[in-house]
């Protein structure tokens, strides 16, 4: 009588993070620029570089030529900026989901739910490189705990969703992570959970997991020192005004931590209006230029065209450009909104 993989339907080998390393590999120049990036994006993180960090881009990829074209328009934004405003390209191929719906262009890159993740993950992994060859760092949320496996030697910044930061697994990877990562505050709003992460992520951990050659190992980590909070909103409502940043900012303070906060001016801060996304941004650059130290950058989401579509099943029939997940404001929106920020962080007037 069998007792296990009583709902396994079946196994199914998947290349190893080695592999596909060495199938789709970085180049000097790249890892170069990854090195550079990251050292940037830590140095804000730190409040060692007084420029404003901002993570910018789709909700969540689901067409890599689209995501690539949009690279391209950020990156002639990002040359403009780069003296006061350090973008990040926002590269998300994971979706949390609570019920059902898509899971991410690692996880289903097909939007079909065939869940071909091994393309996913070849797809997932030559983009990043492509946007970094433009010269774009990119940024990611880790959702499972096998994927960074794949990508983390690509990232320059990475986040913890609201839905996991309470999660030890996530806290005991991040604590792993070569890079900086971003912990949101809860759903309800709650930002103690986050503020607990950023201190369990900080300490050394070990647990059970792959390594690049697919073996099942122990993991054992030194402890991530650049975690920082993000401040999303909640079920409460934004969390992005004045108040709320110095009562998150001493709730830092008070834990011992660096007081380094990133506002998403998406999800609940614009009640998941993408237009809303606007105001959110005047009012984090209005405290920054107050003299609010704390806000170390902001987060937007953004593709080439506004708004947002649900996946179908032709899917050569979804419009070029526009989310299949939460609503985004237009590349072009985009451009205003960042030259706006950066001539009020004294930067000039852009003549684009």
């Amino acid at each position: 009588m069998q007792n296990t993989d009583i709902r396994i339907e079946s196994y199914e080998p998947l290349v190893t993070s080695k592999e596909l390393q060495e199938k789709i590999p970085t180049t000097a120049e790249v890892n170069k620029r990854i090195k550079e990036s990251r050292q940037i994006v830590n140095n804000i993180i730190q409040n060692k570089d007084d420029r404003i960090l901002a993570i910018v881009g789709p909700c969540s990829i689901h067409d890599p030529k689209a995501a690539m074209e949009y690279a391209h328009k950020l990156k002639k934004i990002s040359d403009k900026v780069s003296d006061k405003i350090y973008i990040v390209m926002r590269t998300y191929f994971e979706k949390p989901r609570t019920v059902g719906g898509w899971k991410g262009l690692i996880i289903d890159p097909d939007l079909d739910g065939s869940y071909n993740i091994e393309k996913g993950l070849i797809m997932a992994r030559s983009l990043l490189i492509d946007i970094i060859e433009l010269g774009l760092p990119v940024g990611c949320e880790v959702l499972d705990p096998i994927v960074p496996q794949y990508i983390d030697e690509l990232m320059s910044w990475s986040a913890i969703g609201a839905r996991t930061t309470e999660s030890q697994t996530h806290r005991n990877l991040s604590s792993g992570l070569s890079v900086a990562v971003g912990f949101k505050n809860s759903t309800n709003g709650n930002i103690e959970n986050a503020i607990n992460a950023i201190k369990s992520a900080a300490l050394p951990a070990a647990f059970i997991g792959v390594d690049r050659l697919g073996n099942m190992s122990v993991i054992r980590t030194k402890g991530n020192s650049l975690g920082h909070l993000i401040l999303r909103g909640g079920n409460t409502g934004p969390n992005y005004y004045d108040e709320k940043v110095e009562e998150a900012r001493e709730e830092l303070i008070k834990n011992n931590l660096e007081p380094s906060i990133i506002v998403d001016c998406s999800h609940a801060n614009s009640g998941k209006k993408a237009r809303r996304q606007r105001r959110v941004l005047k009012n984090v650059i209005e405290q920054i230029s107050y003299g609010e130290k704390s806000i170390r950058g902001f987060m937007l989401e953004s593709n080439i065209k506004a708004g947002c579509q649900k996946i179908v099943n032709d899917i050569t029939c979804l419009e070029y450009g526009v989310s299949v997940t939460d609503e985004c404001i237009s590349i072009d929106d985009t451009k205003e909104m960042l030259y706006s920020a950066y001539e009020k962080l004294n930067g000039g007037i852009i003549n684009d």
